[in-house]
């Protein structure tokens, strides 16, 4: 079964980095081998100065896991797709060889930014808007920009050169299932639907904790750190499904417009030493394994401070959540990894006398990779009916048949932009964390410390 498309090539900027080959190739792979990229044409560039047979390569080796699971025409398709692959060097950022590029490919053509947001930003300002063919795609990582003023000047620039709806701002963190499950849960179900406010929520936290250190990516975390890199990109897009109002339909005008709204709401307020935490992974052990001082990997610059672990509490100011906090927390070399959204109801406000054991809140976890969902409650017993006991209700939430970077490039190839981020909610998610991010560059919010595999700093909540 095919899906249709409304891209013929499939260009990839920064084709010899570490994006491309670890993650887009094995997700256009799966895509490819279920027969939903139909006559895909595929065509790398970077600056690396690579021979042909590289490419390929590079290309077959990626799709060497998915090859020995697919079915005979999933092979054919794959075979197809890197026998007729080609790599170009380029430097994206000279005037008119990226439109060069582009004019002789066969179009529509999506192109793939797998680069530096700065350096996507000065290779869309190479192009002109005469240079850029109707029904090109143009498809960004985030972080989209690196402040509100330059995520606003980059917006500008796109607008420039094609229409809003051929710009995918894409989140690879929210695949299309795990959007669908947040939303199914909340508008699917009417008991959930009327506690889903400020009178039953006490708090709302969303964390993204990874055991994994910085793994070789200095060159850009160092210049990111965990705000940038996990915060505003992906953990704040998480917090406005969680709140947003019950929208009309899913259709990405409508599930979008209420993204927007919810973000529009949230600030995260002064003083930022109350309202915001950092720090920084020293020497430790994770798993066995030795992982040496954050400022001690290559091509870190311990001048700059970045922070390996980031905790905010942002604030949405309407009718349904006024002073609910949301907490979202992410970090690295962490030794309990965690990826859930964990909604704390508040306390019954009367337990009847006579019940012992302990009265906890009710808690709903939302798993991300894999989607789970768990229910926290008290029950009575087991042994004396009148002792109350914590039970967890568990379910596993529906999983996509394609792997994250899969999910986002179907969106590209069929012109959905549901999974994509809108103008100006880009900007707002800077506008959010701009104050913070100034405040830190200031020293006004201390930088401390946890070894590596620990649960974070010492009187931080695990």
């Amino acid at each position: 079964m095919t899906s249709e498309t409304t891209v013929k090539t499939l260009l990839i900027l920064g084709a010899s980095g570490d994006l491309t080959g670890r993650l887009l190739l094995p997700g256009l792979a799966r895509l490819v081998a279920r027969g939903r990229a139909d006559g895909l044409t595929l065509v790398g560039a970077g600056s690396d100065d690579w021979p042909p047979e590289r490419w390929r390569d590079r290309v077959e080796e990626s799709f060497a896991d998915e090859n020995s699971q697919a079915d005979a025409y999933g092979k054919r398709e794959l075979k197809r797709v890197a026998a007729s692959s080609s790599y170009h060097r380029l430097d994206v950022t000279a005037e008119g060889r990226l439109a060069g590029l582009i004019a002789e490919l066969d179009g529509p053509v999506a192109v793939y930014f797998a680069l530096p947001p700065h350096v996507s930003q000065l290779a869309c300002e190479a192009l002109a808007p005469e240079q850029v063919p109707a029904g090109t795609r143009l498809v960004l990582e985030k972080p989209f920009g690196s402040d509100e003023k330059s995520a606003r000047r980059l917006n500008a620039t796109l607008a420039g050169l094609v229409p809003e709806d051929h710009i995918h701002r894409v989140d690879h963190f929210l695949g299309k299932a795990t959007v669908l499950n947040i939303l199914g849960l909340r508008f699917a179900n009417t008991f959930l639907e009327p506690v889903w406010n400020r009178q039953y929520i006490a708090q709302v936290e969303i964390i993204f904790d990874e055991d994994l250190a910085l793994e070789g990516r200095a060159r850009y975390y160092d210049g990111a750190g965990a705000l940038r890199d996990m915060i505003q990109s992906h953990l704040l897009e998480i917090l406005a499904l969680m709140a947003l109002e019950p929208p009309a339909s899913i259709d990405e005008r409508d599930l979008r417009d209420a993204v927007a709204t919810v973000l529009r709401a949230s600030s995260i307020k002064a003083p930022y030493r109350t309202s915001t935490r950092r720090a920084r992974y020293t020497a430790g052990r994770i798993e066995g394994r030795k992982v040496p001082d954050y400022v001690a990997e290559d091509g870190v610059d311990a001048a700059r401070n970045t922070e390996t672990l980031a905790e905010v509490r942002v604030e949405i100011n309407n009718w349904r959540w006024q002073g609910v906090p949301f907490i979202l927390r992410s970090g690295k070399a962490l030794g309990n990894k965690r990826k859930e959204a964990v909604v704390t109801f508040r306390p019954v406000p009367h337990l009847p006398r006579g019940f012992t054991g302990v009265d906890a809140p009710n808690q709903l976890r939302i798993g991300f990779g894999p989607d789970t969902l768990q229910f926290d409650v008290d029950v009575n017993g087991p042994g004396n009916v009148l002792n109350l006991d914590r039970a967890t209700l568990q379910a596993e939430l529906s999983a996509s048949a394609l792997l994250p970077y899969g999910e986002v490039l179907e969106g590209v190839l069929t012109g959905d932009p549901l999974l994509s981020v809108r103008a100006d909610t880009a900007e707002d998610c800077w506008r959010i964390i701009d104050p913070v991010l100034k405040s830190w560059a200031a020293g006004h919010v201390p930088l401390e410390e946890y070894p590596a595999g620990s649960s974070g700093p010492e009187g931080w909540p695990v």
